[in-house]
């Protein structure tokens, strides 16, 4: 048996976990839905919400310390898609856009200059808002993602 894909989502402000629901049960994967509050889930045995003690990145932490190769991660989180990329698992943010060993590095810096231009007052903006086309393109993604880890040789939850 080969070991399956697991889904672990970054719920607390992902507005995509409907869609992640819908593409788990039909590849038949197992979805960890990790928050520091109670986030209502659907009644699924493949379903786990995580409610994680309040604090700093501790949802986060709880994610890093079990992805691996093999796994998809769902986070706009761009620290903690540079965790999981490092420890080999697959990174989608909710708009779509997946992170690589090739792409993490440049968007952490990025995410960085701009932390820096905001906390010395700089008005950078925001993220645009999340739009039709973020969540078509974050199916194609995801959809994407757990095809091209079956073909590597990982599977569905037992």
């Amino acid at each position: 048996m080969t070991r399956p894909i697991l889904v672990y989502v970054d719920a607390d402000a992902c507005p995509v976990k409907a869609e992640i629901y819908k593409v788990a049960e039909r590849h038949r994967l197992d979805v960890f839905v990790v928050a520091n509050s109670p986030i209502a889930v659907p009644r699924e045995s493949w379903i786990q919400r995580i409610v994680v003690p309040g604090g700093l990145d501790v949802a986060d932490d709880w994610i890093a310390e079990r992805a691996v190769r093999g796994d998809v991660v769902v986070t706009a989180d761009i620290p903690l898609a540079d965790r999981c990329v490092k420890a080999g698992a697959d990174v989608i943010s909710p708009t779509g856009k997946a992170f690589t060993e090739a792409s993490i590095g440049m968007t952490l810096a990025t995410r960085n200059l701009m932390e820096e231009l905001r906390s010395a007052g700089t008005i950078t903006g925001g993220p645009r808002p999340f739009a039709p086309k973020d969540r078509s393109a974050f199916l194609s993604a995801l959809d994407l993602a757990i095809v091209r880890l079956k073909r590597a040789g990982f599977g569905a939850a037992s």
